[in-house]
């Protein structure tokens, strides 16, 4: 999978998906609470798994649609937190495959 820059919140695409479907009727579509769907649109939260399967459905896509961008999303949010050094474990048995 290649890095992308900035990649944008799968909230924010949702937002695109849904067009004029308002918030609530997509809500009780998914089968979810109102304020579970508009954190995922604002932002506020990510698309869980199980998420990920109801939006796929709902919308015709696949859950790894979802999933991946949410992954993308928080491998480049925590690419900015700094951390400190650590180094390689070094291996004295290496697994075979």
């Amino acid at each position: 999978m290649s890095k992308m820059h900035n990649p944008r919140h799968p909230g924010e695409v949702l937002r695109d998906y849904l067009g004029d479907i308002t918030v609530t009727d997509a809500a009780q579509q998914l089968g979810v609470n109102r304020v579970t769907l508009t954190r995922i649109i604002s932002g506020r939260a990510g698309v869980s798994p199980d998420m990920a399967y109801r939006l796929a459905s709902a919308l015709g896509t696949s859950p790894e649609l979802w999933a991946g961008m949410q992954m993308q999303y928080d491998l480049h949010q925590a690419s900015k937190t700094k951390r400190p050094h650590i180094t390689r474990f070094l291996a004295s048995n290496p697994v075979s495959a």
